[in-house]
């Protein structure tokens, strides 16, 4: 049994590294992502998708997306996923506008797209690697390849990169070869990454926490009965 102390330790570690994670997230995606201005897969590549075909605002669909992806999320990954879902994607919030606010510390690398592409991968999966290790979600996209991920019972950075690839190939029906292929080179990357620091059997075994109590509290109501 753990005492106060070490739940304090496990809480801080827990929350600490999601919070890292986001940061640095955020900061690949202000600083890389936003001056080269590499195409998104995923759900922001849907909202940038459905903007440029329909004209619906990415402020609108990337809500209804990412609250879709969060409520299928908590019924399928449960309350825990649900809490650090909401945590990180407040924390990425949160130090996107401070960088916003700072401004820009790295170079452009918008003359070098494939540097970009590569730079830009290193930190989106190191930084949603570190989310998704600790059961949190920065993004509707990091939900969506959870659930993907649990039912197909397969590698999370498949889920990713399937997710994204659908996306952009969708995006070249309005965005050039040559960016929808670093845009590849990215994910392929950010994939690699999060698969290397995720936990494989974090998400299985919440799940099986959920369903084990969910079966407890039914032979209970029997029982009682």
């Amino acid at each position: 049994m753990q005492t106060k102390s070490q739940q304090l330790k496990q809480s801080f570690l827990h929350y600490g590294t999601m919070l890292l994670g986001v940061a640095i997230l955020a900061f690949g995606l202000f600083n890389v992502h936003s001056q080269s201005k590499i195409t998104e897969g995923g759900v922001l590549g849907m909202t940038l998708l459905l903007h440029h075909w329909l004209g619906i605002t990415p402020g609108i669909s990337g809500l209804v997306m990412d609250i879709t992806c969060y409520f299928i999320g908590f019924r399928m990954l449960g309350k825990a996923f649900l809490k650090n879902a909401i945590f990180s994607s407040i924390g990425f919030s949160v130090c996107y506008n401070l960088y916003e606010a700072y401004g820009y510390v790295l170079p452009n690398l918008g003359d070098q797209p494939l540097l970009a592409a590569v730079v830009g991968g290193l930190f989106v999966g190191i930084g949603v690697g570190l989310v998704v290790r600790e059961g949190g979600a920065s993004g509707g996209d990091d939900a969506l390849a959870m659930i993907i991920a649990k039912n197909a019972r397969c590698r999370i950075s498949k889920a990713y990169f399937l997710t994204d690839f659908v996306v952009l190939m969708f995006s070249l029906s309005y965005i050039p070869f040559k960016n929808i292929l670093c845009s590849l080179v990215t994910v392929t990357i950010s994939s690699f990454l999060i698969d290397k620091l995720q936990k494989p059997a974090a998400f299985a075994e919440t799940a099986s926490s959920n369903k084990d109590g969910a079966e407890q509290e039914e032979d209970s109501t029997d029982v009682s009965a």
